[in-house]
């Protein structure tokens, strides 16, 4: 079980939002899930419609249980909210923890405890912590394989970020373990200037911890707490949604791959070795190009049955002119002389098959583009020549990228595994989700827009990432130092 702890010291910036939303976007991924709420407002509860008075058990029960060691099982206080999601709730008696266990010096190590025990039914932990270092906050940090930081896009968050990051290395070389660090942009407005210079700042200044995902401002995610249900529930199409769809599925990349047992190693082993002993006693199949009405007759007796896998090509010609081939096998092109197929009597009866002696080997087809007769003057069969590297980046190009058709501007690209593309520019004051363009196929996407004559720089929105225009080689650096495409319409 990974056990990741959502934490910030800094209050208002969306932890137990990310803390509910992100359970219920994994357990949609098919991962079980236990949310573990350490908050004694009790926000986890509230914001998945348990009532605090319909409570009998809570994570209180089993902190203090594990410290008398007498645990309480996990099951004992856990409420389902959806399939392969549960919650541990806390009420407001959580808060007594911290006067009743402060002089033990392991009390905070209780929740590592109660999880190491009862937390084998579960593949993730998602533990919400109160907004202030206390007894609550070190036994989350304690548990955890992974921090979690939220940061919204504000003015304070950098200064406030340090002093988190700070606390979490000196708690870490205080247990001997050193924590791995993950930091979420939460509550991102695009529209807004200062947002994106804090978002730039933060990966410039903590590059490797930010995550690709950013949760932008969505007033679904305060609507969906509000009525009690996750987003996964409340608004499942919204942007919200599809944000902490791409966050859970960025954890779950993170997931370390499972090794074969000795067990399974064996087990493909002897099915490897099956297959090879299958294959090497299977007689040669018939090529089903050949078989019924193409080649009838004695053709498809045993004796005269064609290997599939041979690379030598003989010639079959017939009357009316059309050529056909054969593949048979290397060193046989002796033993089967050119076969003459003349044309059938009627319609539907079968044609007459004749050999003409021959020790002149089974000639290969050469890859030229067009061949002309050969020196028994029959004709040969054409073959497309292939594109070069270079052709196909200029078809490329020409198909994606931006241009321009009478008034319209042509935007199309592809982004192979995206569900979403949205276009932000100086035509629509870098507003992404006023111009999404439409899907055209699987991975493709296009926007058409009148715009007047002018000079335009836009980027794209793939899946809430921006980034510039790939196939548009017209650049420049933008003022906070990524890459802006740029368009000119001169009528």
């Amino acid at each position: 079980m990974r056990t990741i702890t959502v934490a910030n010291q800094k209050g208002g910036c969306g932890k137990t939002t990310v803390a509910i939303n992100l359970s219920a976007s994994l357990a949609q991924e098919s991962r079980r899930v236990l949310l573990v709420d350490l908050d004694p407002q009790g926000h986890c509860a509230l914001g998945m419609a348990v009532p605090e008075e319909q409570i009998d058990l809570s994570i209180l029960e089993c902190l203090m249980r594990a410290g008398e060691g007498d645990a309480l099982e996990l099951g004992k206080i856990t409420w389902q909210i959806a399939p392969n999601l549960d919650l541990a709730p806390a009420k407001s008696n959580l808060s007594t923890l911290e006067p009743k266990l402060a002089n033990r010096s392991d009390a905070d190590g209780l929740l590592a405890e109660v999880l190491r025990r009862y937390g084998q039914n579960y593949d993730y932990c998602v533990v919400d912590c109160p907004p202030h270092l206390g007894l609550l906050m070190r036994n989350g940090l304690r548990a955890a394989d992974e921090i979690m930081i939220p940061v919204d896009t504000g003015y304070f968050s950098l200064h406030g970020l340090t002093q988190q990051l700070s606390t979490i290395q000196q708690l870490g070389e205080r247990n001997g373990k050193k924590l791995s660090v993950r930091i979420l942009a939460n509550q991102y407005d695009v529209r807004t200037k200062l947002a994106r210079e804090i978002l730039v700042e933060l990966r410039k200044r903590f590059q490797g911890l930010v995550y690709d995902a950013a949760v932008n401002f969505n007033t679904k995610l305060k609507e969906g707490a509000s009525f009690g249900q996750p987003i996964t529930e409340f608004a499942p199409a919204s942007m919200g949604a599809k944000d902490f769809q791409r966050l859970a599925r960025e954890v779950i990349g993170s997931e370390p791959q499972t090794t074969p047992t000795s067990e399974i190693l064996e087990h493909v082993e002897r099915l490897a070795a099956d297959a090879e002993r299958l294959l090497a006693t299977t007689s040669v199949l018939v090529d089903p190009t050949l078989a019924g009405a193409a080649l009838p007759g004695r053709m498809n007796r045993a004796a005269d049955r064609l290997p599939l896998a041979s690379p030598a090509v003989s010639e079959i010609s017939r009357t009316d002119g059309r050529v056909a081939s054969v593949r048979v096998p290397d060193g046989a092109s002796e033993a089967l002389p050119p076969v003459s197929v003349s044309s059938a009597p009627a319609r539907g009866a079968p044609a007459a098959i004749s050999r003409t002696p021959s020790s002149t080997p089974a000639q290969r087809v050469a890859p030229s583009a067009s061949r002309g007769p050969d020196s028994r003057g029959v004709p040969q069969p054409a073959v497309p020549s292939r594109s070069t590297p270079a052709e196909i980046d200029r078809k490329i190009e020409a198909i994606y990228g931006v241009r321009q058709e009478g008034e319209v501007m042509i935007f199309r690209s592809r982004q192979p595994g995206a569900s979403e593309i949205q276009l932000a520019g100086d035509f629509n004051d870098w507003m992404p989700h006023t111009t999404p363009m439409r899907k055209i196929g699987d991975g493709e996407f296009e926007a058409r827009l009148r715009l007047p004559k002018g000079r335009y720089r836009y980027r794209l929105v793939v899946d809430g990432r921006w980034s510039h225009d790939v196939f548009n080689p017209v650049i420049e650096t933008n003022e906070y130092g990524e890459l802006s495409s740029i368009v000119e319409i001169n009528k």
